[in-house]
């Protein structure tokens, strides 16, 4: 990695490593294999490690599957370079999985619309949970504790 970052290499093969904290300003080139095997928002943070300097960069996304949801999914990524929108089409596409388990993606409990998440709904529910944090009295500490003691069950059940 420091050969590479100094020039002295010009080519690095490596795992999903590369995508934390590095940052290789002459780094143009990229191949990903196996991209229907990632979720978008790791795609999308993988090849922003190429294209930081004036020259052309290039990320290319090899898939082994021909199936319509992988080419949904590639095709998603390469619409955009919104990660709030990447994000968004990963949650609809592969669904949240487990909040609280093992599972990194697939249906949940979240409320859904004609397939379509119900993001008002979300936003809703996360300023009722930030009013109820944020106004300690005996009604919300009780809801809380409710919350801790769910939350501590869903752990245990996940982890056997």
């Amino acid at each position: 990695m420091h050969a590479f970052r100094a020039g002295e290499i010009d080519i690095l093969v490596t795992t999903t490593v590369i995508e934390v904290g590095v940052h290789v300003e002459n780094a143009c080139f990229m191949v990903i294999e196996g991209a229907e095997r990632f979720g978008l928002s790791q795609l999308h943070q993988l090849r922003g490690r190429v294209g930081r300097s004036a020259k052309q960069a290039y990320c290319f996304l090899l898939t082994s599957e021909g199936n319509g949801e992988a080419n949904e999914r590639i095709q998603a990524l390469t619409g955009t370079c919104d990660g709030f929108e990447i994000a968004r089409q990963d949650l609809l596409l592969r669904g949240p999985g487990d909040f609280i388990g093992v599972r990194q993606h697939g249906e949940a409990g979240l409320m859904m619309l004609g397939g379509v998440l119900d993001v008002q709904t979300l936003e809703q529910a996360g300023r009722a949970a930030r009013e109820i944090i944020s106004t300690p009295n005996e009604e919300s500490a009780r809801l809380i504790e409710l919350a801790n003691e769910r939350y501590d069950a869903m752990s245990d059940i996940a982890m056997n």
